[in-house]
């Protein structure tokens, strides 16, 4: 029989496109065999063990997985699949908290932690502030980093809708699996409430829903977490500050002056509570006609000025563009839908200053949910 262990090494590096995490870390190989023992001809059977019941991105994992044995040297590919027993969900549940303890923690706290938390706010709404978020989740993505986005405003959810997600979270071993699309994971109110019914809540039921995104919730061990924010500096502004002191901010604003002059309220509370502002993006700074000239619609230097105000790096503009509105519609950000386009060239320039700009080294202790 010919040696199949470089086929074998090459399927568990494939990454599950839902967990988010290799399939060999997760255990889910449970054998790579060649079909007939007496010919080397027969196709190279892979066995899995899927945690997840009908999993949701099934086609994507079976795509990966043919192309990496194939790479490996594997010429025919048949894959067999079956469910995990609860003993084994258990230990992966267990192993993918990073804890075997009773303890409700969040590993995105830990000071280990290689992920970095970034909130997206705003002084005032119609900033396009959950714009922002998106496109420049979907910009980091493209330059091979891994991304997660918490939709953290709870009255004006819109983040699934943007990202087109059309699917409810996964559940394991009592942890949410965020739906991924363009290979973003995003967890959001939208799933949980009635789209009928408003969502009325004080600030105690607040702090749980946030608490139960960032405890119950698997993100795995990615590069960025970008939050979008409720504008203003409320209840939701503070207990992220204290669920996620490493946590830093992007503050948005438009190049109006009375939009800036709000805007500075959410940098001077990022400050108050100890929490980095990498810096500053102006949207909707200007819009191009068709003979070229650009027009600025809304007036000009306000994100240079709030900048200034806050002594943080200006990271940069985003024009106004209809097609950036337009995609978020129908689930096709702009990043995604016109690669070329000014505003996606100046969101990948935004995701470069953010890149670039590492975060000041803090230390804080281990927080732990009671």
């Amino acid at each position: 029989m010919p040696d199949l262990t470089p086929i074998r090494e090459a399927v568990e590096t494939v990454v599950d496109p839902e967990l988010r995490s290799t399939i060999g870390s997760l255990g889910m190989v449970d054998s790579v065999e060649q079909a007939s023992a007496e010919e080397d001809t027969g196709p190279v059977v892979v066995r899995l063990a899927l945690p997840l019941g009908g999993h949701p991105m099934e086609t994507e994992l079976l795509s990966r997985i043919r192309l990496a044995a194939t790479n490996a040297g594997a010429s025919k590919i048949s894959v067999e699949m079956r469910a995990m027993t609860e003993e084994e969900r258990s230990a992966l549940g267990s192993k993918m908290r990073g804890q075997a303890s009773g303890e409700r923690e969040i590993a995105l706290a830990r000071p280990g932690s290689r992920t970095r938390v970034i909130g997206i706010a705003s002084g005032k709404g119609g900033v396009g502030k959950s714009s922002v978020t998106v496109n420049l989740a979907l910009a980091l993505t493209e330059k091979g980093h891994s991304v997660g986005i918490m939709d953290a405003d709870v009255w004006g959810f819109s983040i699934p809708k943007m990202m087109g997600v059309d699917r409810a979270p996964s559940v394991l071993e009592e942890m949410l699996i965020p739906p991924v699309a363009h290979g973003v994971a995003t967890i959001s109110m939208d799933f949980f409430v009635d789209p009928e019914q408003a969502v009325v809540w004080r600030g105690p039921m607040l702090h749980k829903a946030l608490e139960q995104f960032l405890v119950d919730v698997y993100w795995g061990d990615i590069d960025f977490l970008l939050i979008d924010m409720p504008p203003g500096t409320g209840d939701v502004s503070i207990s992220i500050a204290q669920y996620l002191p490493r946590s830093e901010i992007i503050v948005v604003t438009t190049p109006q002056p009375a939009a800036q002059r709000v805007a500075v309220k959410a940098g001077l509370m990022a400050a108050k509570v100890n929490q980095e502002v990498v810096g500053v993006v102006e949207n909707m700074s200007w819009f191009t006609g068709d003979d070229g000239t650009r027009y600025e619609l809304f007036g000009s230097g306000g994100g240079e000025q709030l900048a200034s105000d806050l002594d943080v790096p200006f990271l940069g503009q985003v024009p106004f563009v209809p097609e950036l509105r337009e995609g978020g519609d129908v689930g096709q950000p702009i990043v995604i839908a016109d690669p070329d386009s000014e505003a996606t060239k100046a969101f990948a320039a935004i995701a470069d200053e953010l890149v670039a700009r590492k975060p000041r080294l803090r230390s804080h202790p281990e927080l732990v949910i009671s």
